[in-house]
């Protein structure tokens, strides 16, 4: 399936939890309520609904509000929002206080310097993998 069915999948799927029926006029009079830009039009939101575009961010993120879903779980699917959580959880749990000690002064090198020391760490990455 394409990124726009997909959309419009997670879309309905929202304004059905937010006990909306899930049409282009239902959402347009929302959206067009809560929005603080120019309006969209009917044709616009029907497109939404049936896959065929999706919403630039501004619009995205209220049509988020709207519903009360994230943007990004609206826009992208619950995988993504799972997928940056175990990331963030595994830095918190993974990361000591002499790794956060490490990572500040290397943030405080100049640019050329931090680039060497990423390619010496990704050599040792690659070298530790590979075996």
């Amino acid at each position: 399936m394409d990124q726009k069915r997909e959309f419009a999948n997670r879309l309905q799927a929202a304004m059905c939890a937010a006990g909306l029926e899930p049409r282009p006029a239902v959402l347009l009079n929302l959206f067009n309520t809560h929005y603080w830009g120019r309006s969209v039009t009917f044709q616009a939101v029907s497109r939404w609904l049936r896959g065929e575009s999706i919403p630039e961010q501004d619009k995205l993120i209220t049509l988020a509000e709207i519903l009360k879903v994230e943007p990004q779980v609206l826009r992208f699917g619950e995988a993504v929002r799972q997928s940056v959580e175990e990331r963030r959880q595994r830095w918190e749990e993974g990361v000591g206080y002499l790794e956060r000690e490490t990572f500040d002064a290397f943030l405080q090198l100049p640019a050329p310097q931090r680039k060497l020391i990423r390619e010496v760490i990704l050599t040792f990455a690659k070298a530790h993998n590979s075996v």
